[in-house]
């Protein structure tokens, strides 16, 4: 992966999207839906795109809202629907284009009471805090957000009364229902003008940050004097952190409170590009160099499903790293937690993981990419802790209730504040711990160069497709295309031996897959690895 020269440094004007030309594209550009770049098209967290390139416009929206519409009646689904939205720049039309839709199928929208941006936790947790009790009534919601994506792109995903990511089969539905209408040039799809538009309101903010108590031992941090940053990256998150140290009266800084749609105080991602990902250390470059001012310093990407720990000690955590730290922590300090409950994690995430959850006599639930394979554990209580390697978790109340069924950045945020204050050490200090106990992994993601026919034929492979019996001087002692953990497909290919793994999948984007690997033997253990994964991968796939 070759970084870009200006990788971590400040943007520069030329750097920087055209925000009015990207607006007037959104409404003034329409997709063929003969191209398959252009039809609606749901990953892990929904539709994605960009409106100058006619993957994110106007007739996607309507389209998909009115299938949600469709959806949502379908299941019987009959309560209201929170409506949320991130700050990139076309969040707003996409808004104001499901209002127009939702309302005119007589849909009872709830936004904003405050006019302002929503996390994609708190529309979570406004779905099950309305569902809780309830048989009948049920809502539902979407989050208009592209995650950490580049500011000219646009994201729209549904959230069904679950509270989580909808899984494939709706998903599936919904996607299919809006290429129809958008081959029938938007033919059934209702809408009225905003003005027009029925909705009711609701104060996210003011449920959310008033509830965390329940979750996040937040007079903990208080008493402890843990001094804390938090950077939203110009995200929804903005006025959440400012309310939360306000409310709990926590010596908590927020950082760069900005909120520009073409994220311009943003340092450059590896690529070159501006994104709001906040496990990349060089979209988080400024906080990083401000570490020493804070006890704990973090960061949100633009939804505020994602988190990024800074420490004086270590800097930027490697998601993975903390990810562990957390289960370690939360199933030791949790009294209230379900006895049985299992920790989840994905397949491409660290066996550091897997080791702590041996050590506290707690099943291991490894599910595919994709945090909707978390959904019914975390609402049932049969896990308490779900997280991707990608800097994506979620964890019951202390009670043992759900709090949120999608991603929930700014809880794994203040849970670092909680940790440094009821254990006396950073999140690194502990993952320092860790290793010494367990071995110190060496791990990496890479993309490996492939035909679109390989790609189709990886995510179809079974274990019988590897006739490799050793890798890198280990005998295998795993091949799998499915997860251990609920059986589902892994979409691509999982090979292990006692001290080191390997998975490939196929980018859902571009001509290549990804091979993620790790070694609990050291860096030239993991580089072997990545070298015969190539091997296996060419093997499986009859090359």
């Amino acid at each position: 992966m070759a970084i870009h020269p200006r990788a971590g440094t400040p943007a520069r004007p030329e750097d920087l999207v055209d925000v009015p030309a990207l607006l007037a594209a959104y409404s003034e550009r329409h997709p063929d839906p003969s191209v398959a770049a252009q039809r609606v098209a749901f990953g892990t967290s929904g539709h994605r795109g960009s409106a100058f390139s006619a993957t994110f416009n106007d007739d996607h929206i309507a389209a998909t809202s009115q299938a949600i519409c469709e959806y949502r009646a379908q299941q019987g689904t009959d309560g209201p629907l929170f409506l949320g939205k991130d700050t990139h720049a076309l969040s707003d039309p996409a808004w104001e284009t499901a209002v127009e839709v939702f309302a005119a199928n007589g849909v009872q929208v709830l936004v904003d009471a405050r006019g302002g941006w929503t996390p994609t936790p708190a529309v979570s947790h406004a779905i099950l805090t309305h569902n809780e009790g309830r048989d009948s009534g049920l809502a539902d919601g979407v989050v208009v957000t592209p995650s950490h994506n580049p500011p000219s792109d646009g994201g729209f995903k549904y959230n069904p009364p679950d509270g989580g990511p909808a899984g494939t089969a709706a998903t599936s539905w919904i996607a299919n229902r809006a290429n129809e209408l958008l081959e029938a040039e938007l033919q059934g799809v209702q809408r009225v003008p905003l003005d027009r538009a029925e909705r009711g309101t609701y104060d996210f903010l003011d449920t959310y940050v008033s509830d965390l108590e329940s979750v996040v031992d937040l007079d903990a941090i208080r008493s402890a004097g843990v001094v804390l940053a938090a950077d939203p990256l110009g995200g929804a998150a903005v006025h959440y952190w400012g309310a939360i140290a306000e409310r709990y009266k926590l010596d908590l800084t927020v950082v760069n409170p900005d909120v520009d749609p073409a994220f311009g105080f943003m340092t450059l991602d590896w690529d070159g590009k501006i994104r709001m990902d906040c496990s990349s250390p060089y979209a988080m470059a400024s906080l990083v160099g401000r570490k020493d001012e804070f006890t704990i310093a973090t960061g949100n990407d633009a939804d505020s499903d994602r988190h990024g720990i800074v420490t004086r000690d270590a800097g930027l955590m490697n998601p993975n790293h903390y990810l562990a730290v957390a289960i370690g922590y939360l199933y030791a300090h949790r009294a209230g937690w379900p006895g049985g409950a299992a920790v989840g994690k994905t397949a491409v995430s660290s066996s550091m993981i897997d080791r702590v959850a041996a050590d506290l006599g707690r099943e291991l639930l490894e599910v595919p990419v994709g945090f909707k394979w978390f959904v019914p554990g975390l609402q049932d209580g049969s896990i308490a802790f779900g997280g991707e390697e990608s800097a994506g978790a979620s964890f019951l109340r202390t009670d043992g209730r759900p709090w949120s069924t999608d991603k929930d950045g700014i809880i794994m945020c203040l849970l670092a504040g909680e940790i440094t204050a009821v254990t006396g050490q950073t999140p690194s200090q502990r993952y320092a711990e860790l290793t010494s106990r367990f071995g110190d992994p060496a791990y990496a993601r890479t993309d490996v160069a492939c035909s679109r026919e390989d790609k189709a034929k990886l995510g179809k492979l079974s274990a019988d497709d590897v006739s490799a019996t050793e890798l890198a001087g280990e005998p295998i002692t795993a091949r799998l295309t499915t997860a251990p953990g609920n059986g589902e497909p892994l979409g691509g290919l999982k090979v292990v031996t006692e001290n080191g793994w390997f998975a490939a999948r196929p980018s859902g984007t571009e001509d290549v897959y990804k091979v993620y690997a790790e070694s609990f033997r050291g860096p030239e253990h993991l580089a072997r690895i990545q070298e015969e994964a190539q091997q296996v991968v060419t093997g499986a796939l009859g090359g």
